[in-house]
């Protein structure tokens, strides 16, 4: 049996660092929270090679007593909490007395500081856990810390860091964070001897925000407000608008604490989704004042999560809060009068065809929508579909003026419209399409020929073959013809560009410029031409061709945001789904009618694909049905 052993000190404070120093990033939020809960006004963060090579942070805030300076990077010493009931009135970032040593057990780092009462500072130097120095110097009232070479005694552990680029995309995340929960101080954040972020000292978030993400998002938010018994939400929410694929711009602060929260952000979209059916996540940065003993903030080493003693009332107070701030917003939008709107509470059910007709002899605002007790509108996206039921009507009424004509007299009416405003250029496309050429290596046809039945709901293609009828979603069959393609032309190098007129300039947040820079070769690859084009903007010259007249900025950032979901070392993942997008985008969409041949082009450039079956996200292009099934149906046969 092996006897117990007590770790030595050195090893313990490697173990700790593990848990609480992940990366560099969490070095920088470590020490930039000891500087705020030492009431400093002014901040400098300077880091070189993603901070792996150095962090350097220098406050003007109240600095540590001489007699103080080895303590500090004493296992659990702190100047927060003296006995175990402060944990839980804790009003400072830090506590546990654990960050400093840790840091310094993996790292050289050395530390100066100054109090207002001593004419002259302290400094230490400590090499992985060792001190080498402790000596009296010349410095301003503040501290001043330095950390060199992180884990340079831990080589398994630095083996793990990222790239220079996505360590420097974390620090620069925990900067912003850091800046918008403390706007009342001033910020400045250098990456390599250049500027990133510069803050000023303001009593509203909302300057913050346009310094951290541009005009764009500060033009483009509205601020909500709620006060309860035991806690009190506010913040800024986006619109539509600055809506994006992943929840990189989503910021939630507990007492100014930066977390992740599940709970808060289900509030925050379901609250953001009940008005505004935007399959994107909303941009917003939320803060929650609550009484200290209602969380716990001691359940995770990095302090990044909180348990909370109701999380019920929280819920309520956030969706409330948000809910009602874009009540109104919408409310505003459409110049709503939410006291003259009338509820009938008896009547279920509501005629669509008067609906249509008052719709044609009204505006908009004068559609009567049902608004629950409270006030709050309801029902407001299926009030505006009703032009889509008018349209509905007319489509059914084309379908019927269709079905009257004969069969040579609709491929001639198509072929009219076809010369008149293409639906697609698929017939362009067939000199490059996957159709078996002589002098190529003959393909194999998938399924059958099929013979061209007609168009249901100008979406469906509807066809026959022998005994057994197929129904082809037009949208998806056209969005894997051009997958196959334009696959095909980035492994071959063969991808074709198109320039813009006016190229696109577009400025990103230091965190998105990381990530764009980490994998411009991907962009390259894919067909975009992009330049830099001054601190963290690019210009976007050209675009594959195959994106069409589709949005370059929105497709880019689409993009980025993927990139951001997938996570780095997917680069084949990524650009899969690069792939489908730009297929996607570029595909024929539903509700548009095809000419027979344009159908016909379309279904056998399909045959020849190697898997014709599925689009790009996995949907059926096909549904095909047997004679016997049909026949099943309609009780012909057992």
């Amino acid at each position: 049996m092996k006897r117990i052993n007590l770790l030595n000190n050195e090893t313990s404070n490697k173990i700790a660092a593990g848990e609480v120093v992940e990366r560099p990033s969490s070095i920088v939020k470590e020490l930039i929270e000891n500087s705020i809960d030492a009431n400093a006004k002014n901040i400098t963060i300077e880091i070189v090679e993603g901070g792996k090579t150095k962090i350097k942070i220098t406050d003007d805030g109240e600095g540590i007593h001489p007699d103080d300076i080895e303590k500090a990077f004493m296992p659990h010493g702190t100047s927060k909490i003296s006995r175990i009931d402060d944990i839980y009135s804790i009003r400072t970032f830090g506590f546990r007395g654990e960050a400093l040593p840790s840091i310094a057990a993996v790292s050289n780092i050395s530390l100066k500081s100054r109090t207002t009462d001593i004419e002259f500072g302290k400094e230490i130097l400590i090499s992985g856990g060792k001190i080498e120095y402790i000596k009296d110097v010349g410095c301003n009232i503040g501290t001043t810390i330095e950390v060199n070479d992180v884990f340079f005694n831990v080589p398994a552990r630095k083996k793990f860091l990222k790239s220079t680029q996505r360590e420097s995309s974390l620090i620069s995340s925990i900067v912003n964070r850091l800046a918008l929960a403390n706007h009342n101080i001033s910020f400045t954040y250098y990456s390599n001897n250049k500027r990133s972020l510069s803050t000023f000292e303001s009593n509203d978030v909302k300057d913050t925000i346009r310094s951290v993400y541009g005009k764009n998002v500060f033009e483009n938010i509205m601020s909500f407000e709620k006060h309860g018994d035991i806690a009190s939400a506010y913040g800024y929410i986006g619109n539509a608008e600055i809506s994006r694929g992943s929840r990189n711009n989503q910021s939630i602060f507990v007492n100014k604490r930066y977390i992740k929260s599940p709970l808060i952000t289900a509030a925050v979209e379901n609250a953001f989704k009940s008005f505004l059916t935007v399959n994107k996540h909303p941009f917003f940065v939320l803060f929650l004042e609550i009484y200290p003993e209602f969380i716990d903030v001691n359940v995770h080493p990095t302090k990044s999560e909180i348990k909370f003693e109701d999380e019920r009332i929280i819920y309520k107070l956030v969706f409330d809060a948000v809910h009602k701030a874009i009540g109104e917003s919408v409310r505003d939008t459409f110049d709503i009068d939410t006291e003259s709107i009338e509820y009938n509470f008896e009547e279920k059910k509501v005629s669509t065809e008067n609906n249509i007709s008052d719709l044609k002899g009204s505006q908009l605002n004068s559609v009567q929508i049902p608004i629950d007790l409270k006030g709050s509108i309801k029902n407001l996206n299926s009030n505006l579909e009703f032009k889509k039921d008018v349209d509905y009507v007319n489509d059914v009424k084309n379908v019927h003026e269709f079905t009257k004509q004969k069969p040579e007299e609709n491929l001639q009416e198509n072929n009219i419209n076809q010369d008149k405003q293409p639906a697609f250029d698929i017939i362009a496309e067939e000199k490059s399409s996957n159709f078996p050429n002589k002098s190529e290596e003959q393909k194999t046809a998938k399924f059958s020929m099929l013979n061209i039945i007609g168009q249901f709901n100008n979406t469906y293609i509807l066809a026959q073959s022998s005994n057994e009828f197929y129904m082809i979603d037009q949208h998806a069959a056209h969005e894997k013809v051009l997958f196959e393609k334009y696959k095909s032309e980035i492994e071959n190098s063969e991808v074709v560009s198109q320039i813009l007129i006016t190229p696109v300039v577009l400025e990103l947040s230091s965190d998105d410029y990381s990530y764009y820079a980490e994998h411009a070769e991907l962009f390259k690859e894919t067909g975009f031409n992009i330049e830099d084009f001054g601190e963290d903007t690019i210009s976007i010259r050209e675009v594959p061709i195959l994106l069409g007249k589709a949005d370059a900025k929105k497709f880019f950032l689409e993009i980025l945001d993927n990139i951001k979901n997938m996570g780095t070392g997917k680069t084949t993942e990524v650009k899969y789904n690069t792939i489908a997008s730009l297929s996607c985008k570029a595909a024929i969409k539903a509700n548009h009618s095809l000419s027979i041949e344009e159908m016909l082009t379309l279904i056998e450039q399909l045959r020849y694909l190697d898997e014709p079956f599925n689009c790009p996200h996995g949907r059926p292009t096909i549904i095909k049905m047997s004679l016997k099934d049909i026949e099943k149906k309609f009780k012909r046969i057992q």
